[in-house]
């Protein structure tokens, strides 16, 4: 029985270009007080000529049509985002309401210093919190986005060992790695070593000894990995990593699994990037903007972005001019309205809050385990953190594969899992509850999957055919993907 949807009323929706009519308006103003202008002769020929059939419609259409549209949509207001390796969370109103305090929304990049002090404070503070979090010394918040991070750590790796003589020429990176990673380093202009996993789906630190040499700069390591399983000798790695002179590189992509409990750098990280829509809270997903910022040891600190911001004898500075660094990563200081929320949602929890969160998604991604352990393949024995990740062996037999069970589950009003990822998973469900999930979301997650595995057996050819609520049918993805329509012709 699906419990937490039913059917309900569904208008079709057409094109605003359908609906158009010519001389149609959603506004209606009072005639002008004063002499008419000709806007071309005002602008000099700049004035815009009107768009060639623009939709004209009534205020009720509009209103109308984009509300109808917004209801086609799934929202993390709506239900739960079990997706792995993502981190869907809720993201506090209050963080919003803090980011548009008009001090802060309207400031200027090109503000005198002296204006924007406060905006200078938030970001330093950031940064000493961030630091604080991760045991590093010190953090740029510059870089847009995770996969940047990423690439601005790395070059951080290359100056350092640049300035050693050797900017060396490869990357070691574990099969159970993000797909940036690799893409990351040959971006940066080394070479992608694979290091495999074993049975416990931790990095093999024998075939890593085998692998590190003179010629590896870095290690690029997901901690915990995308199995959501902590690497348990993660020490050694970076034991052996550092006797060679090479750097230990950490994807802070699933920090919502350490916060307050585990410290990279006090395992050895010597450089990583945080996203903060995945740890702390920021808007997620639609392009940016974003944040991915930096973390490093002190050994790399004289080498971060430009500019920087410093506390001085009176108030807070920005620095240009510092010789070692590999200077601007994109323009001003980041994305600040993001900085912003993710300095009110780490103030308002506090140390103990974080720890708190971090303890709930990991109980929570435990509990899905238990409860869909014997109705889906569990991959590992290992403990998981905050997501844990079955396959599809149990359904497979009868023809169904983790994506129409993914399809399936929107028939029961949720987003689906990550499907198909780790690439290591053959048939791979990746779940992830987060933190800010109720018991009672939880449970009607578990209760749909369960059904959806006793459909697997008694009927799979629902399960294949799925989704069958929605207004959309099952689509053709590669048609899709491949001749997508972008625009539309009368």
């Amino acid at each position: 029985m699906i419990r937490k949807t039913r059917l309900h009323l569904v208008q079709n929706e057409g094109l605003l270009f359908e609906e158009s009519s010519p001389g149609k308006k959603a506004y209606q103003l009072p005639g002008l007080d004063v002499p008419a202008v000709d806007p071309a002769a005002v602008l000099d020929g700049q004035a815009r000529e009107e768009i060639e059939g623009f939709p004209e419609v009534s205020e009720v259409e509009a209103i109308r049509h984009f509300t109808r549209l917004s209801t086609y949509n799934f929202a993390i207001d709506l239900g739960m985002y079990p997706l792995g390796s993502c981190t869907m969370k809720y993201n506090p109103r209050v963080n919003e309401a803090v980011a548009r305090t008009e001090g802060l929304a309207w400031a200027h990049p090109y503000a005198p210093v002296e204006h924007v002090q406060g905006c200078l404070e938030v970001i330093h503070r950031l940064e000493a919190n961030l630091a604080e979090i991760t045991g590093m010394d010190a953090v740029t918040l510059q870089p847009a986005a995770g996969a940047h991070g990423e690439w601005t750590g790395i070059m951080l790796v290359r100056a350092l060992l640049e300035s050693r003589g050797n900017p060396r020429k490869k990357i070691l990176v574990p099969d159970s790695a993000h797909g940036t990673n690799p893409a990351t380093a040959a971006m940066c202009g080394y070479s992608v070593a694979n290091i495999p996993s074993n049975a416990k789906g931790m990095v093999d630190v024998a075939a890593l000894a085998a692998a590190v040499d003179e010629d590896t700069a870095a290690m690029m390591v997901t901690n915990p990995n995308t199995l959501g399983v902590f690497e348990e000798q993660i020490h050694e790695v970076a034991r052996l990593l550092h006797a060679k002179g090479a750097l230990l590189y950490m994807d802070g992509a699933n920090m919502n699994a350490l916060v307050g409990l585990s410290r990279p750098g006090d395992f050895g990280v010597d450089v990583m990037h945080l996203n903060l829509h995945k740890t702390f809270s920021t808007p997620h997903g639609g392009g940016g903007p974003g944040a991915g910022p930096v973390a490093v040891k002190k050994h790399l600190e004289p080498f971060l972005p430009t500019p920087r911001v410093i506390r001085g004898k009176e108030g807070f500075e920005v620095v240009e001019n510092l010789p070692q660094s590999i200077g601007k990563v994109r323009a001003f200081h980041g994305n600040f309205g993001v900085l912003v929320r993710a300095l009110a949602y780490i103030m308002a929890h506090g140390g103990a809050g974080l720890r708190r969160a971090t303890a709930d998604a990991i109980l929570n991604a435990n509990y899905i385990r238990k409860h869909l352990a014997g109705h889906y393949e569990l991959h590992t024995e290992a403990p998981s953190m905050h997501e844990c990740v079955f396959s599809d062996d149990k359904q497979s037999p009868q023809g169904v594969r983790t994506g129409d069970i993914a399809k399936r589950l929107i028939d029961y009003g949720f987003h689906p899992y990550t499907v198909s990822f780790p690439l290591i998973v053959h048939g791979a469900l990746m779940i992830e509850p987060t933190e800010t999930e109720s018991k009672q979301e939880l449970d009607l997650f578990i209760d749909a999957m369960k059904s959806i595995a006793r459909e697997v057996e008694e009927d799979p050819q629902l399960v294949k055919s799925a989704p069958h609520r929605t207004r959309t049918p099952r689509v053709d993805e590669v048609l899709a993907a491949r001749k997508p329509i972008l625009r539309w012709r009368p």
